[in-house]
C-alpha cells in the first residue's frame, strides 16, 4: 500500500443559497488551499469541494456547472427546490459520506477561516471523528448580533441542550459520524444539537470569523429567531415545564389573593379596583396565549413528523467524472 492509497479523502460541503456574489471568490481561495493540503500529503489527490445548490434564483447553479467544467475539484449538487441551510447541508453530507473518507462542511460566505482546516485535517488523522470549528471571539459581529448569539447558547445550555458553544456548521466528521447522523429522521432539523448526539471522540478547533466576502446574509432576523426556535423546541421539552411551573405560581398566588379578598369582604374593607383587574386579565391572558403557542409549537412538530415527509430531493448531481446524474 502506497503512502498516497493511506491518505484519506476529503469532501467539503458548501451549501449556496443566491451566493453569485461571492462564489468564485470562494471556489478560488478552496482551490489554494486543497491544493496545498495535497501537496503536503494531508489529503488524497481525489478530494473534492461539493457545492449543494439550495433552489437558487440567481446564477448559482450555472457558476456551480462552470467551475466543475474548469476544475475536476468541484463537484455539484442542485436541489429540486428551496429547502433551506440545514436541509441543503445534511443532502451534501449525505452525498459525500458515498465517496470520502472525511466529510467537512461551510458556509459559501467566506466568514469561516478556511485555514483552520489544515489542524481539523491534522485531527481527525490522529483519531478524531468529529471536530468542530469554533469562533475564539466575535468582534466582527454588532453588539445586537453578538448579545442575541451568546443569549441564545445560554439559554439553550439551560434547557440542557448539548450544543457547542460559539460553534456553528463548521466542522469536519468522519464517514462513520456521518453514516450515524443519517440514523437520525427528524424533518425538524438542527444539526448543531444533533451532532453532538452521535458521540464519538470529538475536540474543537478555534479560530476567527471574519466579515462577509460580498453580498448580504441570508438569514434575516425573522430566519434568526426561526431557527433558534427550533433549536430550542427540538431537543428540549423544558418549555413546556416552564409553563407547567408558572400556572402552578399563578394557581397558588391567586388562592392567597382569594383569601385576602374573603376576609376583606367580611371585615367590609373592600375596596374596588378595575385597575388592578383589567391588568390582571390582560396578564392571564397574554400568558395563556403564550402556553397554548408553545404547546401548539410542539403539537405542530409532531404532525410534522408522523408525516415522514423526505426532507429534499435531488435534482441534478455532478460527479467528478463530468457527466450528470439525476
Amino acid at each position: 500500500m502506497t503512502k498516497m492509497d493511506i491518505l484519506p479523502i476529503l469532501y467539503l460541503v458548501v451549501p449556496c443559497y443566491n451566493e453569485e456574489s461571492v462564489l468564485r471568490e470562494t471556489s478560488k481561495r478552496l482551490l489554494e488551499k486543497f491544493s496545498t493540503l495535497v501537496k503536503l500529503s494531508q489529503i488524497n489527490a481525489n478530494s473534492k469541494v461539493l457545492l449543494v445548490d439550495d433552489g437558487s434564483s440567481d446564477k448559482t447553479w450555472e457558476i456551480i456547472e462552470s467551475l466543475h467544467q474548469s476544475n475536476s475539484l468541484f463537484c455539484g449538487l442542485k436541489l429540486s427546490r428551496n429547502c433551506g441551510h440545514q436541509k441543503a447541508l445534511l443532502s451534501g453530507l449525505h452525498k459525500a459520506a458515498e465517496f470520502a473518507d472525511l466529510i467537512a462542511s461551510m458556509d459559501a460566505d467566506l466568514q469561516d477561516d478556511i485555514n483552520a482546516l489544515d489542524e481539523m485535517v491534522s485531527r481527525a488523522r490522529e483519531g478524531y471523528e468529529v471536530v468542530y470549528g469554533v469562533r475564539n471571539d466575535r468582534s466582527s459581529d454588532s453588539f445586537l448580533k453578538r448579545f442575541t448569539a451568546q443569549s441564545f447558547y445560554r439559554f439553550q445550555s439551560s434547557l440542557g441542550v448539548d450544543a457547542v458553544y460559539n460553534h456553528a456548521d463548521y466542522r469536519l466528521m468522519s464517514k462513520r459520524a456521518v453514516l450515524a447522523l443519517s440514523q437520525f429522521r427528524e424533518v425538524n432539523l438542527f444539526l448543531r444539537g444533533l451532532v453532538p448526539l452521535v458521540g464519538f471522540k470529538s475536540c474543537c478547533v478555534y479560530y476567527s470569523r471574519g466579515k462577509r466576502f460580498a453580498g448580504e446574509s441570508k438569514y434575516t432576523l425573522g430566519k434568526m429567531l426561526s431557527f433558534a426556535f427550533e433549536g430550542i423546541t427540538s431537543f428540549s421539552t423544558k418549555p413546556i415545564r416552564i409553563i407547567t411551573l408558572t400556572g402552578l405560581i399563578i394557581s397558588l398566588f391567586s388562592l392567597f389573593a382569594l383569601v385576602y379578598l374573603l376576609i376583606g369582604h367580611f371585615i367590609g374593607d373592600v375596596q374596588v379596583g378595575w385597575t388592578s383587574i383589567i391588568m390582571s386579565i390582560w396578564c392571564l391572558g397574554g400568558l395563556q396565549l403564550l402556553a397554548l403557542g408553545v404547546i401548539g409549537e410542539y403539537v405542530g412538530k409532531t404532525y410534522m413528523e408522523t408525516k415522514r415527509r423526505p426532507r429534499y430531493f435531488i435534482e441534478e448531481f455532478l460527479s467528478d467524472k463530468g457527466d450528470k446524474d439525476a
